[in-house]
């Protein structure tokens, strides 16, 4: 598997040799174009970083984490998820740990580890992918999309414990 990208790179190579293609002037304008998209993107992927940094450490994600949690337990949703639900939007890293210290507190194979696999696997990065894709496009309107996206997340995480509960429970 080591092997795929030299392959990969070679063939194309290749196949550009064979059709004609300067390949050192298509590389060198590839890499204008991605400096250029990374100068359009840069300012808004800064913005998000601090902001991730500075929602993890002056303790807001646990201050709501503690007060949603209460609710999410009487609806029967695992109070453990909710840190990693409101974390996952946000920070794939972030979420990743949440997950890694899910599995070492209650185990993988446990209801709220199968959970948590289900919501890492089934949710999205939902602010880094609109950063990303809408940065890169230029395009300056995410409101409905914003919010769509967010409530598919939700909806990803209730239907993650509903599907977790019928089929291991």
């Amino acid at each position: 598997m080591e092997a795929i990208i030299p392959i990969l790179v070679t063939a194309l190579c290749v196949y550009g040799l064979i059709k004609g293609v300067n390949i050192f002037d298509s590389f060198i304008e590839g890499a204008k174009e991605g400096i250029a998209t990374v100068r359009f993107i840069a300012p808004t992927m800064i913005a998000l970083l601090v902001a991730v940094g500075t929602l993890r450490a002056s303790g807001a994600l646990d201050f709501l984490a503690g007060l949603i949690s209460p609710v999410a337990e009487a609806v029967g949703f695992p109070p453990e998820l909710v840190p990693m639900g409101l974390l996952r939007p946000v920070s794939g890293s972030g979420a990743t740990a949440l997950l890694t210290g899910i599995y070492e507190n209650s185990g993988p194979d446990s209801f709220v580890g199968r959970c948590a696999s289900v919501v890492a696997g089934s949710t999205e990065t939902t602010f880094y992918a609109v950063t990303m894709y809408y940065g890169a496009a230029g395009i300056k309107r995410i409101r409905h999309t914003l919010f769509s996206a967010l409530l598919a997340d939700l909806t990803a995480m209730i239907v993650s414990v509903v599907t977790v509960g019928l089929l291991f429970r």
